[in-house]
């Protein structure tokens, strides 16, 4: 198993998100504008959609800010 593979796997059981909504909600990620307040809305939604999470208004403004703000962390390792 490759290092892609183990990382969807960890990403898969923390979330209880199939690989394959993962691998399409990143395909959709890569196609989408995220300078655009609305596209990140709408994938926001998809998330939450996909977790069966609700995100509220404050939440959302949160992460519109710190996806405009390049505030995202890069080390996934972190994030685990």
């Amino acid at each position: 198993m490759d290092k892609q593979d183990k990382l969807l796997d960890k990403v898969s059981m923390k979330t209880n998100v199939s690989k394959s909504d993962i691998l399409a909600l990143a395909k959709d990620l890569q196609s989408k504008d995220l300078n655009r307040e609305d596209n990140i809305r709408d994938f926001v939604k998809k998330i939450s959609k996909v977790t069966n999470k609700d995100v509220s208004e404050t939440q959302m403004e949160k992460i519109i800010n710190v996806i405009q703000n390049n505030k995202v962390p890069t080390d996934i390792d972190k994030m685990m």
